[in-house]
C-alpha cells in the first residue's frame, strides 16, 4: 500500500472521492492513502451519504485532515472494515497522545466524538466509505479548526494535536495493519 502527505493545501469538496484520484494528483498507482490538509465544503450535491443529503445537511469546516484511502476491489462491505480500522487507528493514536485528563474520545461506528467535562459531546471527524466502478474509497477528515462547523465540533487545535504530525502516524499505522492482513492472509493452512 503506498502512502503520501500532500504538502500543498487542498480543499475538500467531494471531488476527490473518485477512482484513480491518488494516481491522478500523485502518481500512486494502485492501493493507496493520501493525507492532506485543507477546508472541507462538501455541497449537497456532492454528498455519497444518502441520509445526510435528505437531511440537507452540507459538511463545512474552516481546516481540516483529510485521508483519501482507495483500494481496486470492489467489496464495499471490506471498505467499510477498512474505514473503521481507520477510525479505530486515528483514536488510538490520538488517545495516546492527549495530555487532557478531562477530554474524553469516543468512536461511534465510522466517527469520533470528544467530550470534556460537564460539556456535550462534540464530533472530530467526518467519514464515508464508498464504491467506484472500479475500487473502494474510504474519506475520513478530523477537524484541525472547528468554530464555523454546523454541528457542535472539536478540533485538533483546541486539543493539541499537531496535524502534520498525526497524519505521519495514521499512514504508517494504517499501511502497517493492512500488510499485516496481507500476510495473516498467506500464513494459515486451509481446513477441511
Amino acid at each position: 500500500m503506498q502512502v503520501r502527505f500532500a504538502d500543498r493545501t487542498i480543499e475538500y469538496d467531494g471531488t476527490q472521492l473518485s477512482s484513480h484520484w491518488a494516481l491522478n494528483n500523485f502518481d500512486l498507482q494502485g492501493d493507496s492513502i493520501v493525507a492532506f490538509i485543507g477546508p472541507c465544503n462538501v455541497r449537497r450535491e456532492k454528498l455519497v451519504d444518502l441520509v445526510d443529503r435528505k437531511k440537507n445537511q452540507p459538511i463545512l469546516s474552516e481546516e481540516m485532515l483529510h485521508f483519501i484511502a482507495e483500494f481496486f476491489d470492489l467489496d464495499l462491505e471490506k471498505a467499510i472494515l477498512r474505514q473503521r480500522l481507520l477510525i479505530s487507528l486515528i483514536k488510538e493514536s490520538l488517545d495516546a497522545i492527549i495530555r487532557n485528563a478531562d477530554l474524553v474520545l469516543v468512536r461511534k461506528g465510522d466517527d469520533i466524538y470528544a467530550q470534556g467535562s460537564g460539556e456535550e459531546m462534540r464530533k472530530l471527524s467526518v467519514s464515508i466509505a464508498t464504491l467506484s466502478p472500479v475500487s473502494t474509497l474510504i474519506h475520513v477528515g478530523l477537524n484541525i479548526k472547528s468554530e464555523k462547523a454546523p454541528v457542535p465540533a472539536i478540533g485538533l487545535k483546541k486539543i493539541g494535536i499537531d496535524a502534520r504530525t498525526l497524519a505521519d502516524q495514521i499512514l504508517q499505522s494504517f499501511r502497517e495493519e493492512i500488510a499485516g492482513v496481507r500476510l495473516a492472509r498467506a500464513k494459515v493452512k486451509g481446513v477441511p
